[in-house]
């Protein structure tokens, strides 16, 4: 009999496990970021307004707004690429990488794009990202959010992440990997019914070989984040705890992004990992009404 894992393996780890249950069974709120390649967050605020469309600001990111209404009434903004529908969580990775106008950049693993064009819009269209999915089914989503939104310093590959070429290095790099997904449980009940057990382990494998190359295409000095949507340590702890343990230039930084959220978890039936563990942040839904993410920023030292 196969394994499955549920959301109650969870219950030592998640602080208020039971507001926390409560919470992913809520519909996600409708969150969307402005697109500052095109327009301004006052005159999306602006149009909200004379919509009638009661809306949120952010408290840690200017670009985000939560709004009382479905995306496609701002179906015109949306088609001209002046916002882009995105879960508030997804924006954490981006801003926690900090990718500047002129740095090289790459999106080890893009696909369909949310991320990509947000650090564009960081970059200011300046610089260049290289944005990467082994999934060549995937690409037609990436590129169109790229063109929508304005997007002109991004170049797409269709490699396997974990033999992407070491030809060059780059400044920063965001490994949004792919996962068991339990996070979306808000937008998706199945997680409820539970995650095969060898799903995560097979993912935790496939997350650690994407890690181990993007580390050597890393400049010294340079700034790597890893991040994922779901709450197994098994993909998220134990990758960085496996990562960190094959390079000792390689160091943990705090996740410093103002989204109330907790700290990595030092041990996981049985398994202790490094006491750094606990500078990554985990987000969940009972915490600030969004999905469930993971999100650890290391830096190469010399």
């Amino acid at each position: 009999m196969k394994k499955i894992c549920k959301l109650d393996r969870y219950k030592d780890i998640i602080p208020d496990f039971d507001g926390f249950m409560e919470a992913a069974q809520r519909k996600l709120p409708t969150t969307i970021r402005v697109n500052t390649l095109k327009t301004t967050t006052q005159e999306v605020k602006s149009r909200l307004r004379e919509k009638n469309i009661e809306f949120k600001e952010f408290g840690w990111y200017a670009h985000g707004l939560r709004i009382e209404a479905p995306i496609k009434a701002l179906a015109y903004d949306y088609l001209v690429g002046n916002i882009h529908g995105q879960e508030e969580v997804s924006m954490v990775p981006p801003v926690v990488l900090e990718p500047k106008p002129g740095e090289l950049v790459l999106d080890l693993c893009a696909a369909p794009g949310s991320k990509t064009t947000q650090m564009a819009q960081l970059m200011q269209n300046r610089g260049f990202i290289i944005a990467n999915d082994k999934s060549s089914g995937k690409v037609p989503a990436l590129r169109w959010n790229c063109e929508r939104l304005g997007v002109v310093n991004v170049g797409i590959t269709t490699l396997d992440g974990r033999k992407f070429p070491l030809k060059v290095k780059f400044d920063k790099i965001l490994v949004d990997a792919p996962c068991s997904c339990e996070g979306n449980v808000r937008k998706n009940w199945s997680v409820f019914e539970g995650v095969p057990f060898r799903s995560i382990i097979s993912l935790s494998r496939l997350q650690k070989g994407l890690m181990l190359r993007a580390v050597k295409l890393l400049k010294e000095g340079g700034t790597l984040v890893y991040s994922t949507c779901t709450f197994a340590p098994e993909e998220n702890e134990e990758v960085v705890n496996f990562i960190l343990s094959r390079f000792e230039n390689l160091r943990l930084e705090p996740v410093s992004v103002a989204l109330k959220h907790e700290h990595g978890v030092e041990e996981w039936q049985g398994k202790k990992f490094s006491s750094e563990v606990r500078k990554c942040a985990r987000f969940y839904p009972h915490l600030s009404d969004t999905g469930g993410f993971f999100v650890a920023k290391f830096k190469k030292v010399g």
